[in-house]
């Protein structure tokens, strides 16, 4: 096994722009620029390179009878370019966020307030993202960082129109920018150790002949190396755009997010594997090679661990589009219609696709037992055991709907919304050969499939699942006492029905087609309200309950369904519900914005998901009640003499409040402990000094120490990670406007720490009656990297 370093080298014209912009802050005097509000991009001819004032763009200042939490275009256009979705929102009190790598094009993980991400609902533009069958989000996927206008996040509860049917831990949406009003051709490009390279354009026309209509389409091609071991990412990325404005009432604006991206998976390892091979140990370099097969000998190639898998062998193909319209029309003088209609596709793979496979362990329809054989290697025998390609596919095709009605009636406004989706998600296996140098026929195990005897391809697992989800929501907000009291009535009626099919498979005791079918619904009620105690003080309150339906591999045999001489079992899994109890105070003056918020949270059913690298299968586990209290705290002020500072610390305290049931009369002592994945401490700051052409900006995100299993015997401790960012802006030329150029530095003290891959493991030590210790796997920090952008616009 090859064990590479790649860590970060600094190009000397990385260097040069350090320097030079270090010198910039020492001689140049201060100013500040304008704001800007709703998602119209900064005007191309303004002289400035972020914008708002209040908290650099890490805030806004809020209104709603919630937790809620907002970052701008000014934010993410100081972060890198081939930042994902999760990254910008690392400084929020609420939020515990870490990537893959620096550059973000791998993906990463989040929890919200120990929420898992898979329990925090997500949508772009409106469109539900979450995935269909185990409401996965995968950030990397979305959109370009650079046609993103604000992301927030609603700490406690969903809107009550927000079509989600999988959140009891509030959700986060990302809004695009509209096409520009004005005319404008604008190029990045981003370079950074790595091999990082990032290339944006887009094209806005501006207003057309009408005075109405704009249209923008951008494209994107970014790549990187993997900052352990061989491989990297590979990343095609188009965004187009239409907006026609009829009146300053109603407007239709249509929106296709389309990507396309091969990324090689980055390992994860048990604490021995670390203390064993060390902090960049990775994936095999060399293909462990075919045996030469002689017929009537059992020949077979040489099995591996998952770990020695060849890096050319764990490459996840993903190609996914979102299509989406939204049409707003006013229909009375007091009553106002949003529609958005929308079209979701993906086609993809998962996990590791080496697979060492027995030629006579194929399904045999007819017994339902793998039983047929078929000859791999070509030797004309089937005694061997053959390397190939093979990994989870998945398939979505998700049509949907969102529609709602606001009528105003004297100090009431009322809201009444509708969603409807059918997603069908297929989930195989198929396999492809591997050649003697280790190359999959078809990395995306499309061409080229091996069959069974029949001719039916082999799969290793084959699912058919259709949701049909649909919600009704209502709420009424009515304004009191001259407007300085707020309250919010809503209730939303969400319903999920799966229609799960298990087409016979090579799978785990998958040999038998069946069906289960399950409906959920429940009545999940809202409750906010906000004082406006004068112009810069408001106090608020919100109570809401939330739902998540199971994921739908529960109904695998892998999980909690089961097929007895014949007979099929399956132990019912209910649905998670929370209830969320958000009470805080807002303080938003000319000078400071800030919000503190204490927060409780009531579980039952809680469910807990996690994958298993090894095994190549996701696992539910129902944790029953669990109770989580805590408090955020953000602020953010107007810039001063060119300083400006947001600072956020948030506290969260989790407790499983009973033993776990894992098996017959045996359970593990995990009452009274936290909860995983959910660190006591986090905190941010960022402190910037802005002129109107340059600036120059430290943050800080300290992650406090957490438990990786509910047992809570193995801990993972805190880490402080250091970032720095730079910008300046040159003058404008008869050809470029706004010719820019960004710094960004991140993991400046090169700290090393780990996060845990899985959310649900119990117990990491073997106690009494026969309880084996679980694998508790982890993703390891970035060391220091660093990066450059160039902008302008022509």
């Amino acid at each position: 096994m090859k064990q590479s370093n790649k860590s970060s080298a600094f190009p000397s014209r990385l260097s040069m722009v350090a320097v030079a912009c270090q010198l910039v802050c020492l001689s140049m005097s201060s100013a500040y620029a304008q704001q800007t509000e709703s998602n119209e991009q900064p005007d191309a001819n303004r002289v400035t390179i972020t914008g708002k004032k209040v908290g650099m763009g890490l805030m806004v200042q809020e209104n709603a009878p919630k937790a809620r939490s907002t970052i701008t275009a000014e934010e993410l256009a100081k972060q890198r370019p081939t930042g994902n979705a999760y990254e910008a929102l690392e400084l929020m009190p609420a939020v515990n966020s870490y990537n893959y790598d620096a550059t973000g094009l791998f993906g990463g993980g989040l929890t919200l307030r120990g929420f898992n991400s898979d329990q925090i609902g997500a949508t772009i533009n409106g469109v539900p993202v979450n995935d269909s069958g185990s409401f996965s989000v995968f950030p990397q996927e979305f959109v370009d960082q650079e046609n993103t206008c604000t992301q927030f996040v609603t700490q406690g509860s969903t809107d009550v129109d927000s079509p989600q049917i999988g959140a009891t831990g509030g959700n986060f949406g990302i809004t695009t920018c509209d096409p520009t009003k004005e005319k404008r051709f604008r190029v990045m490009q981003t370079l950074g150790g790595l091999k990082l390279s990032k290339t944006f354009m887009r094209y806005d026309t501006g207003l057309w002949a009408d005075g109405r209509s704009r249209f923008f389409i951008s494209a994107s091609h970014a790549q990187a190396d993997k900052w352990k071991g061989e491989g990297g990412a590979d990343r095609n990325h188009v965004d187009a755009g239409y907006r026609i404005d009829f009146d300053k009432f109603n407007s239709i604006n249509a929106i296709l997010l389309y990507n396309r991206a091969i990324n090689q998976n980055i390992s994860t390892f048990n604490l021995a594997d670390l203390a064993k091979n060390g902090y960049y140990y990775d994936y095999s370099t060399k293909f462990i090679g075919h045996v030469t097969p002689t017929k009537g000998k059992a020949d077979n190639d040489p099995s591996v661990a998952n770990a020695d898998t060849f890096y050319q062998l764990t490459k996840n193909p993903f190609e996914n589009a979102i299509f989406s319209v939204t049409g707003k029309f006013r229909i009375g003088e007091n009553t106002d219609v949003k529609v958005v209609p929308y079209y979701w596709y993906g086609y993809g793979t998962g996990g590791v696709q080496q697979r060492l496979q027995t030629e006579s362990a194929f399904l045999n329809p007819t017994t339902g037992k793998t039983t047929a054989a078929v000859d791999l290697n070509g030797d004309g025998d089937t005694l061997d055991k053959v390397i190939v390609a093979n990994s989870s596919v998945t398939r979505t095709n998700r049509p949907g709907v969102t529609a709602s009605v606001v009528h105003t009636i004297d100090n009431h406004q009322i809201l009444a919304g509708v969603w409807y989706e059918r997603a069908t998600h297929e989930q195989f296996g198929p396999m492809v050969a591997v050649d003697a140098n280790g190359n999959a026929a078809d990395i995306w195990l499309k061409e080229g499939r091996i069959t069974r005897p029949d001719g039916t391809p082999f799969q290793s697992r084959d699912w058919r699942t259709i949701s049909t989800a649909y919600q009704f929501s209502l709420q009424d907000t009515i304004s009191l006492l001259n407007d300085k009291l707020t309250i919010n009535l809503g209730l939303r009626v969400p319903t999920m029905k799966r229609n799960f099919t298990n087409y016979a498979n090579e799978g785990t005791n998958s040999g038998t087609t069946y069906n289960i079918e399950r409906s959920y619904t429940k009545a999940l009620p809202q409750l906010g309200a906000r004082y406006q105690i004068d112009n810069n003080n408001q106090v608020f309150a919100s109570l809401a309950r939330n739902m998540k339906v199971p994921p739908n591999f529960v109904y695998a045999t892998t999980n909690n369904a089961a097929i007895n001489n014949g007979v099929l079992t399956f132990a019912e899994v209910p649905p998670e519900t929370s209830y969320n109890l958000d009470v805080g105070y807002r303080l938003q003056s000319d000078k400071l914005t800030a919000q503190v918020t204490a927060y409780s949270v009531n579980f039952s059913e809680r469910q807990a998901t996690a994958y298993d690298p090894v095994a190549a299968q996701s696992s539910v586990t129902n944790v029953g009640k669990v109770k989580t209290k805590g408090f955020e705290v953000e602020l953010g002020n107007t810039p001063v003499n060119g300083w400006s500072f947001y600072g956020s610390v948030g506290y969260a305290k989790s407790e499983i409040q009973d033993d776990l049931q894992v098996g017959k009369g045996l359970y593990i002592p995990t009452a009274g402990k936290q909860m995983t994945l959910t660190p006591e401490w986090k905190a941010g700051l960022s402190a910037q000094y802005e002129t109107a052409v340059w600036y120059t900006r430290l943050k800080m995100k300290y992650t406090g120490g957490q438990f990786a299993t509910m047992t809570n015997d193995e801990f993972v401790p805190g880490y402080t990670l250091l970032g720095f960012d730079a910008g300046y802006q040159f003058p404008n030329t008869s050809w470029f406007k706004k010719p820019t150029i960004r710094l960004s530095i991140s993991n400046l003290t090169n700290e090393k720490y780990r996060n845990p891959s899985s959310f649900n493991i119990t117990n990491a030590q073997p106690y009494p009656g026969g309880i084996t210790a679980k694998g508790v796997f982890y993703y390891l920090g970035a060391p220091r990297f660093s990066s450059v952008t160039f902008q302008a616009d022509f």
